[in-house]
């Protein structure tokens, strides 16, 4: 498959007059697991709600698998595994019994991979879902998308109500089924996460679209924390050498701590160095600062 496993331009989804998704375009390669972030309110879940066929765009042009799901909801959403956030179950069933009938509506089903996920994430499928914890309900729905011989996994907030052993599970699931050549477009609030697995992001805010590329590029955009300690009687000219190169230098007393575009790290290194200031640490940037950065921007 060399076209986009998800693929929109220009998609518009409006409820009377308030535009929950304005103009959107995400294109998501196959094989990948693409970051889709944005604070709440900012078009996620309406987006992914019309990628399965649940919500008709109003404008623009959406493909799943090269598939309208407008038109080819029920082929689309075969090949298609989705874990939402809030998983509702049928509360008088096993989870085993669910396990049954998710893997019969969809008519597809590869039991050994299930029963290997059932082990690994410790759940008790003869229990009913009633008596099952919100973690336990988000298993079943995980262990059922892992599972299922599907092309494209949706995962909508699909940690939430893990305890940390079970996300390090999840991070491991993820993983592996982008090595088998799935793909993987994960919506989470927990940017850590997104940015130990996800090789591409898209950020959104208001429906519209505020950034989108491989997340090793995008870093380049934010900036380093530099912190160093000049020796005595040198910081003050230090800071003007600093200033001069276009570096932000926050004082306290002779330490100095800056804020440095990827491209003057160097440079910036340099000139403390040459003077031989102590205590010199780099930290790059990370998703969370590119993420408030654009959303402090978005919001202006």
């Amino acid at each position: 498959m060399t076209e986009p496993a998800v693929d929109i331009e220009g998609l518009v989804k409006r409820f009377g007059a308030f535009a929950a998704v304005d103009g959107l375009d995400l294109s998501v390669a196959p094989g990948t697991v693409h970051g889709f972030l944005g604070p709440n309110g900012a078009g996620k879940s309406t987006t992914i709600r019309v990628l399965l066929g649940l919500y008709r765009a109003t404008a623009g042009r959406v493909r799943v698998l090269g598939l309208d799901p407008a038109t080819h909801a029920a082929e689309a959403t075969r090949r298609i595994s989705y874990v939402p956030g809030e998983v509702r179950l049928w509360s008088t069933l096993t989870g085993q019994e669910v396990l049954d009938a998710l893997a019969a509506l969809r008519g597809r089903r590869n039991a050994a991979a299930e029963q290997r996920l059932v082990n690994d994430f410790a759940l008790d499928t003869r229990r009913r879902v009633g008596t099952y914890s919100k973690g336990n309900r988000q298993k079943v729905a995980l262990i059922a998308a892992f599972a299922a011989p599907t092309d494209l996994l949706v995962l909508d907030e699909p940690t939430s109500g893990l305890d940390p052993l079970m996300e390090e599970l999840f991070q491991r699931c993820v993983r592996e089924a982008a090595a088998a050549g799935r793909t993987v477009l994960l919506s989470s609030h927990i940017l850590a996460e997104v940015e130990k697995l996800c090789e591409t992001v898209t950020i959104i805010k208001d429906g519209r679209l505020v950034e989108s590329g491989r997340l090793a590029d995008m870093r380049y955009l934010a900036a380093s924390t530099i912190t160093a300690r000049p020796p005595g009687g040198q910081a003050d000219a230090v800071t003007d050498r600093l200033r001069s190169l276009g570096v932000e230098v926050e004082r306290d007393g002779a330490r100095l701590r800056l804020s440095v575009p990827r491209p003057l790290v160097p440079a910036v290194l340099g000139v403390l160095s040459d003077v031989e200031s102590d205590d010199i640490t780099c930290t790059p940037a990370k998703l969370e600062d590119l993420f408030l950065r654009h959303y402090a921007v978005a919001a202006r």
